[in-house]
């Protein structure tokens, strides 16, 4: 019954076919793409060249054949801002197959440039500075007027934290969103400054010199009395590291998932949070540290000192990698921008100058202040934040060389100030002081375009947990900090002066110990007088087999050098007839080879 139900099926819609369907209702559908239908058991394909539908960039004038781009051009300097270097020569490719392979991706890598400087021009938002009116002055502008004319949601984003647990320092986490706080009498608290939603809130019942936050916002470390903590988002503690003694500043190297740290003792030392190994540990004879600031370019720690010097470290070396002599007084702080352009320091000489890491020349700028800065920071858009004490005076372009004789703003926060921080991708600056927490409004100091797969200040949960594992696989070894990054990308090529060396070494070579474990003696099998025997002919042997090749060595090298005297290029340097006084020049020592 199965069968004769599906054959009566098939036959019925092939009948249907044939008398619903002619080929007269076949031409109508002419209008439309490649179709395929079958009717009478025949295939029919009805075909049509169907114009496909144009991007809204492109258009074709009446009588042309090629499209025109109607986009805006892109500026020369922005494309040269996202080239990637020069194009393969491929002259040097042999097969035709990779040769076309290496032009496709040529067009690839044209395009991703193409497609990211375009971008570009379409990020709107730009940063706003205050304007003053005629007869004004910005810096004598105050919060609450500033405050009074931005919007609602910027208006409250200016607040004021009375703590009596003080002094405190302060950490934003890396997209900006969330604040922690860390009081030297024991207070810790850490919320979403933004909506003031707390974390948690706690009193460690011990000193707490510095605080920061790890590679996410839900993990914070705690310098404290005698080692460093690290305590999740509801202050549970969930590590004690004791190798971190008596610290008292510290910075998170996201990129590569380390916790640096410099101690009373004048020790440095850098955490992997990810295994929770030490990579490097030892003493910088340098004294108690107290100004350490670290490079967000290439993840080089910068110390200062009392002898107004600036070194640079990296975990696997135990020497410095450069030294910068900034002033001729001990520092009192130091900050680098967040390219890694530009190093800010000052002084107890009230001077503040500003240098170029990368070349590690200048100073660039110079500026003289009425008291010795005990703070400096700089702003994603290059405003500089100096505080004198219980001031707080902000200066715009200052980097960059421009003279100001008067402030961008100015503000008196009440108590001396123990820490600065600009808030990444917002207009505000962090200011912790002796008796609690200013936020500030601070047009034009952040950065208005963000890229969420770097820093999401609007991050979900689950957004959080995928970039978490994407940092933990993209994770940069240790050893690959150095003061030029550019470097693995090089080759290492042999100086002049390192070939010489390694030629000249070879004629003050000597012959290697021979160590040879002999095996075990059995009994009635030779005695010790053969085998003594047996190795020093061994040893021997290989001795002339070196010495041999050492000789043959030098007579390449010197045939290699020798200049032949019949050259049209040889000059020589004196006369080569004889004279009569050639017998009284020395003659030449022979000696045995």
């Amino acid at each position: 019954m199965g069968e004769d139900e599906g054959t009566t099926k098939k036959k019925a819609t092939k009948r249907y076919f044939q008398e619903v369907v002619d080929e007269s209702e076949v031409k109508k559908i002419k209008h439309k793409p490649k179709i395929k239908q079958e009717f009478k058991g025949e295939i029919i394909k009805v075909e049509q060249n169907v114009q496909k539908p144009l991007k809204p960039h492109l258009k074709r004038k009446k009588g042309q054949q090629k499209y025109e781009d109607k986009r805006p051009n892109i500026p020369k300097h922005i494309l040269e801002k996202y080239n990637r270097g020069e194009n393969v020569e491929e002259a040097g490719i042999k097969t035709k197959y990779f040769k076309e392979k290496q032009q496709r991706k040529e067009v690839y890598l044209e395009y991703a440039t193409e497609q990211a400087a375009r971008t570009e021009l379409l990020l709107t938002e730009q940063q706003g500075f205050i304007e003053a009116d005629e007869g004004e002055v910005t810096a004598e502008y105050r919060q609450e007027e500033i405050a009074e004319n931005v919007d609602i949601q910027s208006a409250s984003k200016l607040f004021k934290l009375n703590l009596d647990f003080g002094p405190y320092s302060m950490r934003y986490s890396k997209n900006g969103r969330h604040l922690l706080l860390g009081g030297r009498k024991g207070h810790v608290t850490s919320f979403d400054w933004v909506t003031k939603k707390m974390h948690c809130e706690m009193n460690v019942m011990e000193e707490v010199a510095d605080v920061s936050f790890l590679h996410v916002h839900t993990m914070f470390a705690c310098a404290q009395k005698d080692h460093v903590y690290i305590y999740d988002n509801q202050g549970t503690e969930l590590h004690c590291i004791k190798r971190m003694y008596r610290v008292n500043r510290m910075e998170f190297l996201p990129y590569h998932f380390l916790l640096a740290t410099g101690n009373k003792d004048g020790y440095l030392s850098w955490l992997d949070v990810s295994i929770g190994e030490l990579v490097g540990n030892y003493g910088t004879k340098l004294g108690e540290i107290r100004i350490m600031r670290q490079n967000p370019s290439n993840g080089v720690l910068c110390v200062g000192g009392g002898k107004g010097v600036v070194s640079m470290w990296s975990p696997k070396v135990r020497e410095p990698l450069a030294k910068l002599l900034c002033h001729p007084t001990p520092m009192s702080a130091l900050t680098v921008d967040h390219k890694g352009q530009h190093l800010i320091t000052a002084g107890l000489d009230r001077k503040v100058k500003v240098w170029d890491i990368r070349a590690l020349s200048g100073p660039l700028a110079e500026y003289q202040l009425r008291l010795p800065a005990n703070q400096v920071e700089v702003s994603q858009k290059g405003v500089l934040s100096i505080c004198q004490g219980n001031y707080v005076e902000l200066y715009h372009n200052l980097i960059m060389g421009e003279t100001a004789s008067r402030p961008y703003l100015r503000k008196h926060c009440g108590s001396f100030v123990h820490g600065l921080r600009f808030c990444p991708y917002e207009d505000i600056l962090g200011v912790s002081t002796a008796n609690g927490f200013q936020s500030l409004l601070v047009p034009g100091s952040g950065e208005p375009n963000y890229d969420a797969l770097e820093d999401n200040p609007m991050q979900t949960k689950s957004q959080r947990r995928e970039h978490e594992v994407h940092s933990l696989l993209e994770k940069i070894p240790a050893e690959l900090i150095t003061l030029d990054p550019n470097e693995i990308a090089t080759v290492d090529e042999p100086t002049l002066q390192e070939k010489i060396d390694a030629k000249r070494s070879i004629f003050f070579l000597k012959p290697p110990e021979i160590q040879m474990n002999s095996r075990r003696k059995m009994k009635g099998k030779g005695g010790s007088a053969n085998a003594a025997r047996n190795k020093q002919i061994v040893k021997d042997q290989k001795r002339k087999e070196f010495i041999a090749d050492v000789r043959e060595a030098k007579k390449k090298i010197i045939a290699a050098h020798k200049v032949e005297e019949g050259g049209d290029d040889f000059i020589p340097l004196e006369d080569t007839k004889p004279s009569v006084l050639d017998r009284f020049k020395p003659k030449p020592l022979k000696r045995k080879t």
